[in-house]
């Protein structure tokens, strides 16, 4: 069990879901955490955790807020990422249990890499390519992730499409950390050793 690979994939998910919280409520994010977030969908075969995301360096925000998780900081914010990452994690769990949605994950995700050679990995026809896979596959599973944020961004097309991106870059994450033997009780019971281990990869940042 490697803490430092079960932190880092477990920085790709709430850096992702909180990017999902910034779109939806403030209609943009980050540009170097999307990309990050995008590149770690497309590298299927990373030889490394560090490789999906470019080192720590890549998720340093998602570290941080797993340094800061259980603190009376952001109270609000860092319940409606967590929101998002419990979700994402039941799903994983379920979609395992669809060979034929993996299929689909699988085959929809090598086209966009073929598309993303062609354009780049954050071309808007790229990111409704990924939006289109998300919304054919997870968001086939139930319960749905239900996004909360102000309607006039999440009826934005552009807006709808990361969101639903940045959600297929969290799922990627959530599959990464349970590779790695990430599990859900972590949440409750290992959070001195998640927070301790993000300063360490922090440090590095």
């Amino acid at each position: 069990m490697s803490y430092r690979d079960q932190t880092l994939a477990l920085a790709g998910m709430f850096q992702a879901g909180d990017l999902v919280r910034q779109v939806a409520r403030e209609g943009n994010c980050v540009t170097n955490d999307f990309v990050t977030a995008v590149n770690s969908i497309l590298k299927t075969d990373a030889p490394t955790t560090e490789a999906v995301y470019g080192g720590p360096q890549g998720v340093k925000h998602g570290l941080e807020l797993l340094a800061e998780l259980y603190t009376p900081m952001n109270k609000q914010r860092d319940m409606e990422v967590t929101q998002y990452v419990l979700g994402i994690a039941h799903l994983e769990k379920k979609l395992h249990q669809h060979p034929d949605l993996l299929n689909k994950l699988t085959s929809g995700i090598e086209r966009a890499n073929s598309q993303a050679e062609m354009f780049s990995p954050t071309h808007e026809n790229v990111i409704a390519n990924l939006a289109d896979i998300y919304s054919n596959t997870i968001s086939t599973l139930t319960p749905r992730i239900i996004v909360n944020g102000e309607q006039g961004y999440l009826n934005d097309a552009g807006n709808a499409a990361k969101v639903r991106t940045l959600l297929l870059a969290l799922m990627r994450s959530a599959v990464l950390w349970r590779q790695k033997g990430g599990r859900r009780w972590q949440f409750l019971f290992s959070r001195k050793k998640i927070m301790s281990t993000a300063n360490e990869l922090l440090r590095e940042c």
